[in-house]
């Protein structure tokens, strides 16, 4: 008679809500230091940033910088993307920031998406894109604002966009372009190889590598992981991650997990992961972005948090609880109010839309917390912090609860 699989060991949901936060380093009050290295090494530790066009406050990827970077800079990402070159863009469940050091891994679906030319059938022939790059190579790095005369017509009169527009989104897709520079959300594109200043690129990284490379960037920035958290937003990729993870169970690479209130759900960690589960630093509080990796996953952070987060930009004001552009705030381990801010450029002030209470979590020390804290990120919405240096420019081409507040 064979033997009965043993039950995993379990973990209480605090337990696991430390070893995640330790993991995305929201339990330190400076985890990566400051400066341009700083930038860099968070980007390299997350395995991404994401990237939004919504600016009612900062945007999201200087955001979730910031939360973890409290001198953060936004110049010392334009540099790191610039000239250093230590990030740069590219999809992973949305358009994100990611380590240069990384990049042999997404080779592979930059081939995928030059060899799948009816993906983007609607922009125009190849020929069209072979004009752009010859464009580019001769006169030099561009933005859609470059672009006067339509390379090629719109495909239906009622289309939103320059049809310009998808060529160059074609080719960075493609992997032909790289966006070299970005301004708000206006991006400079640069041949791909004169960008990165290769001779020859890296080797493109096999199936089974790049598998591997997520579930290492997963366990990496969650600490514990479970099939839907590591392949999030990305179903096919289950079944080969399914099986490279109980290769590593059966190495004793991975420890298998039950966490306390996930039901049937089973996670997994590394041994030295579970070796110890710090505590938080004491009076740390952060003010998140709506898109934070830390409460992205909803599923994830209902589970660990009992609290998940719903964007209500895109629902009718009738039907919000917590807002427009609700921020989730994390204090200590435990997310305890939901904000709903916007930055007032012109007046150069924070406004406060609402407040919300998450039940049971109101003091007066805590909302003291809180509010000293907005009055920093208010500094930060404003660039009142920031001397922001000159980046250099690219290189020319080489033959519940509410209640309406006042401004903080």
């Amino acid at each position: 008679m064979p033997p009965r699989p043993r039950k995993p060991p379990s973990l209480s949901a605090e337990q696991a809500r430390r070893l995640w936060l330790h993991a995305q380093r929201l339990d330190r009050r400076e985890p990566f230091g400051a400066g341009p290295a700083a930038t860099r090494a968070a980007v390299e530790h997350l395995g991404y940033v994401q990237i939004d066009t919504i600016n009612v406050i900062e945007r999201c990827h200087h955001h979730i910088l910031y939360a973890r970077i409290p001198a953060y800079r936004r110049s010392d990402l334009a540099r790191a993307q610039s000239v250093e070159k230590s990030v740069f863009e590219y999809w992973t469940h949305a358009l994100s920031y990611v380590p240069t050091r990384d990049i042999r891994y997404f080779l592979p679906e930059m081939k995928a998406h030059r060899e799948e030319p009816k993906r983007w059938s609607a922009v125009g022939a190849r020929e069209e894109t072979r004009k752009l790059l010859r464009r580019i190579r001769r006169d030099g790095a561009l933005t859609i604002r470059d672009i006067e005369e339509e390379l090629v017509e719109k495909a239906h009169l009622w289309a939103s966009k320059k049809p310009s527009k998808g060529l160059l989104e074609r080719a960075f897709y493609d992997g032909d372009l790289a966006i070299s520079a970005r301004s708000g959300m206006v991006k400079t594109y640069e041949l791909f190889d004169r960008h990165f200043q290769w001779e020859k690129r890296p080797a493109p990284a096999s199936e089974r590598q790049v598998t591997a490379y997520k579930l290492d960037r997963a366990l990496r920035a969650q600490g514990l992981v479970s099939l839907d958290s590591a392949c999030h937003l990305d179903a096919p990729s289950k079944k080969a991650a399914a099986a490279l993870i109980a290769a590593r169970v059966k190495r004793k690479e991975l420890v298998p997990l039950a966490i306390e209130g996930a039901g049937k759900t089973i996670h997994w960690a590394r041994p030295a992961a579970l070796e110890a589960v710090p505590e938080p630093e004491p009076d740390l509080i952060h003010i998140l972005s709506p898109f934070d990796p830390l409460v992205i996953q909803r599923k994830r952070s209902k589970l660990f948090f009992d609290y998940a987060h719903v964007f209500e930009a895109y629902l009718r004001p009738e039907n919000r609880v917590y807002g427009y552009f609700g921020l989730p705030v994390l204090a200590g381990d435990r997310i305890v109010a939901v904000l709903d801010l916007k930055t007032d450029r012109a007046a150069g002030k924070l406004l406060m839309q609402r407040w919300t209470w998450l039940d049971g979590y109101e003091t007066p020390a805590l909302k003291a917390a809180i509010e000293d804290e907005l009055q920093r990120f208010e500094r930060f919405q404003l660039g009142r912090d920031e001397t922001v240096p000159a980046v250099p420019a690219p290189e020319a081409p080489r033959s519940g609860q509410a209640a309406s507040a006042p401004p903080l």
